[in-house]
């Protein structure tokens, strides 16, 4: 039996786990993030790979940082033959790498040499991709840079946000692997150098990043509205408060109206002028302290009184 420690953090990464203990692979350890605290009450909850170990019995690791950790020695005394990681968040040390007699092998969730880094699947939304898709490849001292095993691609299509994609590239990882593994084992693959020519990142959304502001097009607005949703979200600065839009709908429709201004408003519409001079039609918002609510909603309340023309939106 192939023995494997798995390491991984999200729930993008608990049914790939799943599954490889569900087909019998002998899973010797589970290293995931430490738990954390979650909502308003700061919870201490363990992450979602790490429920999915407690619940087969498989001893969980958790470190902080891998690197120099208690932690990496026992992986290193564990010799599996396989490390397989799947959205750990952390480098992995040298002598962890080394210790799989076998392979590190990375599933990730972009066509690699395209995103590379924490973000592939926010980036490829952010970016107006057509499709993405799932990279398994061998790890390297190197970010996201060793050879490529196997990809998959899926389409994006304008229903997909961060969510939807990360749930199915999770099941497209799975599969993917499961597919890969043994063939891998057999000596059946032969891997392919990534073109470094071809190389993007993906940095991880820092604080701030989320705001929509007045130089973007009506498509690069429902890019970043669908990219962070359904977390943190994408915000607009209306009356200097932070204001999420959870959904908009961009359109071809023109306007000669300065970006930020109500270009179509009625009971039921709120349309907006982008950069580019076209308009998007903000369909869920989220003002500042009330909860998430449908244009119309918002229309009978804070937005009672806008007219055409009138600047709504503020840099």
């Amino acid at each position: 039996m192939t023995s494997i420690v798995f390491m991984g953090t999200p729930a993008f990464s608990a049914p790939i786990l799943e599954s490889l203990i569900t087909n019998g692979y002998e899973v010797l350890a589970a290293v995931t993030q430490p738990d954390r605290p979650v909502g308003r009450k700061h919870v201490l909850t363990p992450s979602p790979v790490k429920e999915v170990a407690l619940a087969h019995d498989i001893p969980v690791l958790q470190p902080e940082k891998l690197s120099g950790s208690p932690e990496a020695e026992k992986v290193v005394t564990l010799a599996p033959d396989l490390i397989v990681t799947a959205a750990f968040g952390q480098f992995l040390p040298k002598k962890v790498l080394a210790a799989a007699k076998i392979a590190a092998i990375n599933v990730h969730a972009s066509l690699l040499p395209k995103y590379r880094g924490g973000a592939p699947i926010q980036y490829a939304i952010l970016n107006g991709e057509a499709e993405t898709g799932v990279t398994i490849m061998k790890m390297v001292m190197k970010m996201d840079a060793g050879d490529i095993l196997r990809q998959q691609a899926i389409p994006i299509t304008a229903d997909d946000d961060n969510g939807t994609l990360f749930a199915k590239l999770s099941q497209v990882g799975e599969k993917l692997l499961l597919a890969t593994l043994p063939d891998l084992l057999a000596g059946k693959i032969t891997p392919q150098p990534q073109d470094e020519s071809q190389v993007t990142f993906s940095p991880t959304i820092k604080p701030g990043e989320e705001q929509i502001t007045l130089d973007m097009s009506a498509a690069a607005i429902d890019y970043k509205v669908r990219a962070l949703r359904p977390q943190p979200g994408a915000f607009v600065k209306i009356g200097g408060q932070r204001t999420k839009l959870w959904q908009v709908r961009p359109t071809t429709e023109t306007t000669t109206l300065a970006a930020g201004q109500v270009a179509v408003i009625s009971k039921h519409q709120l349309g907006i002028a982008a950069a580019d001079h076209k308009v998007f039609y903000i369909e869920e918002i989220q003002p500042a302290g009330k909860a998430k609510m449908n244009i119309t909603a918002y229309l009978n309340g804070q937005g009672h009184g806008l007219k055409e023309g009138q600047q709504l939106i503020e840099d």
